[in-house]
C-alpha cells in the first residue's frame, strides 16, 4: 500500500513539473498595434516639468549607455535571479519615462540614500503606525512566515476590510495599502533607480535575502527600507526579484511564460499584483476554453509598449 502511495505521488508530482514546463511561450513583442493609452496623471506630471516623454526616455537611456558600471550590476543582478538584464532595463526606463526623471549620475543616487538615514521617516496613517495597525483583528489570518506572503495577505485584509470604510472611529481613504501607509512624504511617490514602493520592498525582504544575501528589511525601521530602496547596490536585486515573481506567477498559475518578453514583465512590474492578475488572467481563459474560443494572451500596457518598441535599443545596451 505504501509502495502505491508513494508511486501515485511521484506521477503527481512528474505531473506538475510537466504541466509548469508546458507553459506557452508568449512570443516576443508587442500584441497591441499601437500604444495604449498614457494616463493622464503621468502626461500631466511630465509636462508640468517642461519636458517631454521622448526626452524622458533619452535622459534615461543616455545614463545607461554612458556608465558601465551601472550596465554591469544589472547584469550581475540579472544572473543571481535567473532573468535577463533587458527585464531590468525595462523596468528602469519605463519607470523614467513615464514616471520621473532619471538623475544625470548613478552617484547621485547613492547620495540620496545617504540623505534618507538622517531623516525621521515612519509607516503610518492618522497617527496609527503601521506595527500597531496589523495587530488589529482582522489581520489574524496573516500569519504567513514568507513576507511576500505575510504582505499580500496584509493587503488583502486592507481591500476587503479597511480601503475605504469607517472601521473603529477611523475613517480610511479610498486608496492602495501602499499609498497610505507606506509613503510618508506623499501618496504615490515610488523612489530609486527602480523607482520601488516601501511595500513592494518589504514583499521581497525575503527572496532577496535568501539569493543576493541582504539584510531582511524591518517595517519598523522606514529609513532603512528607503536607503535600501535608493541605493543601487541594495535595489537592483530588488527590482530583480520583483520580475522573478512576476514571471515565476505568470507561468505557474496562468500557464504563460513571459520570459522572452520584457514589455509583459516592465508592464506588471509598473501595475503590480502579477499573482492576481495571473489567477485573473487564468479565470478568462478558462472560460474561453470552454466556449471553445482561443486563449487570451497577456498584453503589454503602454509602459510596456514602449519598452517592446524600444527593444533593439535596449539590446544594444549589452
Amino acid at each position: 500500500m505504501k509502495k502505491l502511495i508513494l508511486i501515485i505521488l511521484g506521477l503527481t508530482l512528474a505531473a506538475t513539473l510537466v504541466a509548469a514546463d508546458a507553459a506557452t511561450l508568449v512570443p516576443a513583442g508587442n500584441r497591441n498595434a499601437v500604444q495604449p493609452d498614457i494616463p493622464g496623471a503621468s502626461s500631466r506630471r511630465t509636462q508640468a516639468t517642461n519636458t517631454t516623454f521622448q526626452a524622458k526616455y533619452r535622459k534615461v537611456y543616455a545614463l545607461l549607455q554612458s556608465d558601465a558600471e551601472l550596465r554591469a550590476k544589472i547584469k550581475k543582478a540579472a544572473a543571481a535571479y535567473g532573468i535577463n538584464p533587458l527585464h531590468i532595463v525595462g523596468a528602469i526606463v519605463g519607470e523614467h519615462t513615464y514616471n520621473v526623471d532619471a538623475y544625470d549620475r548613478l552617484q547621485t543616487y547613492y547620495v540620496k540614500a545617504i540623505s534618507y538615514l538622517s531623516s525621521k521617516l515612519s509607516f503610518a496613517y492618522d497617527g496609527e503606525g503601521i506595527t500597531d495597525f496589523v495587530q488589529r483583528p482582522e489581520f489574524k489570518k496573516c500569519t504567513m512566515s514568507d513576507s511576500y506572503d505575510l504582505w499580500e495577505c496584509r493587503e488583502q485584509v486592507w481591500n476587503h476590510s479597511f480601503r475605504g470604510k469607517t472601521v473603529g472611529g477611523t475613517s480610511f481613504p479610498n486608496d492602495r495599502f501602499g499609498a497610505t501607509f507606506f509613503q510618508p512624504y506623499y501618496a504615490g511617490q515610488t523612489f530609486g533607480l527602480g523607482q520601488l514602493n516601501p511595500l513592494t520592498a518589504l514583499q521581497m525582504s525575503d527572496l532577496v535575502h535568501k539569493v543576493s544575501g541582504l539584510p531582511e528589511l524591518d517595517v519598523a525601521d522606514p529609513n532603512s527600507v528607503y536607503k535600501t530602496i535608493m541605493d543601487p547596490d541594495l535595489t537592483l536585486p530588488y527590482v530583480a526579484a520583483t520580475i522573478k515573481k512576476s514571471i515565476d506567477a505568470y507561468k505557474s498559475i496562468a500557464g504563460f511564460d513571459i520570459s522572452g518578453n520584457p514589455g509583459l514583465t516592465a508592464t506588471l512590474y509598473n501595475v503590480g499584483n502579477p499573482e492576481q492578475r495571473a489567477y485573473a488572467l487564468k479565470a478568462e481563459n478558462d472560460k474561453r476554453r470552454a466556449a471553445g474560443e482561443p486563449v487570451k494572451l497577456p498584453e503589454e500596457n503602454y509602459y510596456g509598449w514602449l519598452v517592446n518598441d524600444k527593444l533593439d535599443e535596449l539590446k544594444a545596451l549589452f
